[in-house]
């Protein structure tokens, strides 16, 4: 590692026992995940995200994808706010992640430097497009005032740290002790299961990984797979079930997982795939509707501008349909109509989008979903998937629906069945991770030059 840049998602954690002390720092050797985990009262996940600019895409991937519950964003204080760390500030305000500023190096950076640092600092986060309230911790106090009115969103808490000489460090461990967890775990619900990566482990198998949204998630349970290329769901088995390196019998809304699946390639699975309980009787869609706000262009954006769309762990091309507006510039905000490009998604309505291409950059959410009427999108080419499971395949549209559609196009059940047999189904190409246990929180944080994502258990 020459120059210790960031291009992927890695993980973390620390440890911290009842008494609020870090637990991994062990008397010999180091401690790994397994011994961190049993020793500690609760656990935070650190995510760290690239900081560069030519990694952005894997930023705002991590960012929406794992969901965290809190952002910490590191500028060194010898280089000052540079493009990229007003960029991570803008990604964590869109998707309302709360943020807190870590000043690092401060032991080497002259005195009137690290002061010219903290001004333009204050003055971005009290401007008209960030409007937090920035507060400097200098003390135990200041810590624990503003940990217990950080989940407003508006206060934003600012560390200056040296990891060399170690000052400060302790009121950021404080800091990060104290902090609570954001989302509510929804374990009544149905299980909801979005998968950010994918793996193939020799004698394991395939293997996922990802965040549990919603509900519970038991060992040896069936749960739907899906989409695939033509948006259907298949039934599939949780094989084992690995939560921070440990196995575990389940998991509960809010945490995240690794599952080993039965039966099936890793190449038949895709990031931006989801897990979901029969109960949801889940549908895929190739369209769906957005409001969203248009945070720069260079020009105009009319009907048929592609970008890549953001939303959850999903990432691909969309097309813009249609608009309340006839184009929109910087500052805008409307209606928009979008159409994916390669294939169907699983999409909910409520969810955040960001909407990304070169400069241009939009933040929404999505407001209604259009259901599907042809199981093969534009440009979408038929190629069988081989070795699917066995089971009975569950289609992302009720058999109502499907019934509806093949009389609208003229076209049986039956016909589209044996057509099933002869092409089978087609194959395209193609991780913050928030514990839902009562002391558990994620974090994002995105340095100047180093983003990353923190996740608390």
């Amino acid at each position: 590692m020459e120059s210790g840049r960031t291009s992927s998602v890695g993980n973390d954690i620390l440890g911290f026992d009842h008494q609020g002390k870090v637990v991994n720092r062990a008397e010999h050797g180091s401690l790994d995940w397994l011994n961190i985990c049993e020793k500690s009262s609760k656990v935070i996940t650190f995510i760290d995200l690239a900081g560069h600019e030519r990694y952005l895409k894997t930023t705002v991937f991590g960012m929406t994808g794992h969901s965290p519950h809190y952002g910490m964003l590191m500028i060194g204080s010898n280089a000052g706010i540079i493009g990229m760390t007003k960029e991570h500030l803008g990604l964590a305000l869109a998707l309302s992640v709360p943020v807190f500023v870590v000043v690092t190096k401060i032991d080497m950076c002259p005195a009137n430097v690290l002061q010219e640092t903290l001004q333009l600092l204050v003055k971005v986060l009290k401007s008209p497009g960030c409007r937090k309230v920035p507060v400097i911790i200098k003390s135990a106090d200041d810590v624990v005032l503003s940990a217990t009115n950080f989940v407003s969103e508006r206060l934003c808490p600012v560390f200056q740290v040296s990891n060399v000489s170690g000052e400060n460090l302790n009121l950021l461990k404080m800091f990060l002790n104290l902090l609570s967890t954001r989302a509510p775990s929804h374990q009544d619900e149905p299980a909801e299961f979005q998968i950010d990566d994918t793996y193939s482990v020799p004698g394991v198998g395939t293997v996922v990984s990802g965040t549990t949204l919603r509900g519970t998630i038991n060992l040896n349970d069936i749960l739907l797979l899906g989409p695939d290329p033509v948006g259907h769901f298949h039934p599939i088995a949780i094989k084992s079930i690995h939560r921070k390196r440990m196995p575990v019998t389940k998991v509960v809304g809010g945490q995240t997982a690794s599952f080993s699946l039965k039966k099936i390639k890793r190449s038949q699975i895709r990031k931006g795939m989801v897990l979901v309980s029969q109960a949801l009787n889940p549908t895929a869609c190739w369209e769906f509707e957005g409001e969203i706000l248009v945070l720069h262009h260079p020009t105009t954006i009319s009907t048929r501008y592609q970008a890549m769309v953001h939303c959850g762990s999903i990432r691909q091309t969309a097309s813009i349909i249609s608009m309340s507006q006839d184009c929109l510039r910087t500052g805008d905000k409307a209606g928009v109509h979008f159409r994916f490009m390669k294939h169907p998604e699983y999409v909910n309505c409520g969810q955040r989008l960001v909407f990304r291409e070169g400069r241009t950059k939009a933040v929404g959410n999505i407001t209604k979903l259009v259901p599907m009427t042809s199981s093969v999108g534009p440009g979408v080419k038929v190629k069988p998937v081989k070795n699917m499971p066995k089971q009975q395949t569950t289609s992302a549209t009720s058999v109502t629906n499907v019934q509806n559609n093949e009389n609208q196009s003229g076209t049986s059940c039956n016909q589209r069945r044996h057509r099933g047999k002869q092409g089978g189904g087609r194959r395209s190409g193609n991780s913050i991770t928030n514990d839902g246990d009562p002391e558990s929180n994620t974090l994002s944080s995105k340095p100047l030059t180093e983003g990353g994502n923190i996740k608390n258990k």
